[in-house]
């Protein structure tokens, strides 16, 4: 689909969604992005390359219905990328579950009201499709997570329930406008914003000390500057169809230590001792239950497994290829330096 309407980018001012503004508008493209507050409060935004002639603002909230109504009006293409992401909150349901999900399905409603939306591109995450690496198996776009609750990973839950409430609302309602969902995993790298996204302070707690040592735990990460590319291919590929499992290189968390120490980082507080093995995981276990609830459930149900994933599809169809994870993170360190997020890197004596 090139289109020459705005396209809709919903919750515009976060790491992903900002990224994809960029891009829309590095390729011609007009936007109409959502925000929450005024339009005054994201300099990042409108100081874009084209954001003077062709980016507009518009607030909107996920839990008031019909807040959605003017931002898809005249759309052809909407992406909603709008959802939170915190891993520890005080409520699951208020703050994650319910603007996760009611928001999918008021930015829905106001797609099909328009009458001139035809592809409505979802981001959602590796967290629908499982909470829980399995070494024996290979996950696809297939999977389904079926064991996030209100109280194991909550933030898992609300990312499943709200892409399961997009499909079911195709399902029900047959809108005129197709579904496409983006399943990234650990998106990470440079922000446009000044906030510190969920992936990269994962990072940043590995370079301050607050890992007491080397884990057994591995991810799979994803540039958030292919994440943005992947949202346009879908949207421009007239035949991209169900879900795609967005992510490309994995990592062990020793991987990821040993490339910071390489890179000129070993002056920062890396964790030094190997808590890999079967004594240093059930070690780790016990501590999680030091940690904020949410973080150590995430410790619990991803620790002493192997994540193993396949994402032909994505580089099949949409014909996209991934920035190395190792650049990744580099470019994701040097930018929270940048921010202030990191201290800068000391010289070595």
């Amino acid at each position: 689909m090139i289109t020459s309407k705005p396209v809709c980018v919903t919750g515009a001012s976060g790491f992903i969604a900002a990224h994809i503004v960029r891009e829309l508008l590095s390729e011609g493209y007009s936007v109409r992005g959502t925000v929450r507050k005024s339009s005054k409060n994201y300099p990042f935004l409108l100081g874009l390359p084209g954001a003077a002639e062709r980016l507009e603002l518009v607030e909107a909230d996920l839990l008031d219905e019909g807040a959605y109504d003017k931002a898809v009006a005249g759309c052809e293409a909407v992406m909603h990328t709008a959802s939170p992401y915190v891993i520890n909150v005080k409520n699951p349901q208020t703050d994650l579950v319910d603007p996760a999900v009611n928001g999918t399905e008021t930015v829905l409603e106001s797609c099909m009201k328009s009458g001139s939306v035809k592809r409505v591109i979802f981001t959602s995450s590796i967290a629908a499709i499982t909470d829980e690496p399995d070494s024996m198996k290979v996950f696809t776009e297939k999977d389904w997570n079926t064991m996030s609750s209100l109280d194991r990973n909550p933030y898992h839950y609300s990312k499943t329930l709200a892409e399961r409430a997009a499909w079911d609302f195709i399902m029900r309602k047959r809108p005129i406008f197709d579904l496409v969902a983006i399943n990234p995993f650990m998106v990470i790298g440079p922000s446009l914003g000044p906030s510190l996204n969920t992936t990269n302070q994962i990072i940043r707690d590995i370079m301050t000390g607050l890992y007491p040592g080397v884990m057994d735990i591995n991810w799979g990460f994803v540039d958030v500057r292919d994440v943005a590319k992947a949202h346009l291919l879908a949207m421009q590929t007239e035949s991209a169809s169900g879900r795609y499992l967005c992510s490309g290189d994995a990592m062990h968390m020793r991987e990821v230590v040993a490339l910071l120490k390489s890179s000129g980082f070993d002056t920062y507080s890396l964790p030094k001792v190997d808590l890999s093995g079967k004594v240093g995981t059930l070690l780790m276990k016990l501590l999680s239950f030091t940690q904020p609830k949410d973080t150590g459930t995430y410790i619990r149900t991803n620790i002493g497994q192997t994540m193993r994933y396949d994402n032909s599809k994505i580089k099949r169809e949409l014909g996209i290829s991934f920035i190395p994870a190792k650049k990744s993170i580099i470019d994701a360190v040097k930018d929270m330096v940048k921010w202030g997020h990191l201290p800068p890197k000391k010289n070595n004596k």
